[in-house]
This record gives C-alpha cells, structure tokens and sequence, in this order.
C-alpha cells in the first residue's frame, strides 16, 4: 500500500480554544495531549495566532460538545497538577514540623 496518510484539519475555533488555553497559563505539552494534538502543531497554532495569521480548515467541524469534552479535560489537567503541587508541599511541610 502506497498511500499517504491523511492530515487532520482542524476548524479556527478549535485553534482559538487551544491557544487560549495556553495563554490561560496551562503548559503546552497538556494542552497538546489534552487536545490529542501534536505539541509542535500546537506551538504553530500559538505562533500563527500572535502574528494574526491563524487560519482554520472548515472541512472538520467541531460541535458545541467536542468542545466542552476539549475545555473540560484541559481542566481536569490542570486541577491534577496543582493537586500533585499540594501533596508535595504537604509532604514538604510535615516533615519540616517533625
């Protein structure tokens, strides 16, 4: 088989909601797996968007749905990381009041 594999397009608003997520202060490797993109795909997105050439391909529309599910993992992300933060600090501090 010679095929080419064929490359996922992605609407503008779904780069717009990547983008801000990581302008939010998420980092973008969570942001990118979050998504299920690649983390250079991304980083592109974020370039582009700051140059204010930012396009969207409209053949992959994205429902009101996927975007929340995208909006919703992106939280729950970040709600595991500072949960982690906090059990490192409470461990930090337990030891230090002994």
């Amino acid at each position: 088989m010679t095929g080419k594999a064929k490359r996922a397009q992605y609407t503008l608003e779904f780069k717009l909601e990547a983008v801000r997520l990581v302008k939010a202060g998420q980092s973008m490797a969570a942001v990118a797996a979050t998504l299920g993109v690649v983390e250079q795909t991304l980083y592109n997105w974020v370039k582009a968007e700051r140059e204010g050439k930012l396009a969207g391909a409209g053949t992959k529309p994205v429902s009101p749905e996927q975007m929340e599910l995208a909006r919703l993992r992106a939280e729950v992300a970040r709600l595991k990381m500072e949960r982690d933060i906090l059990k490192k600090a409470a461990a930090y501090f337990a030891r230090e009041s002994m």
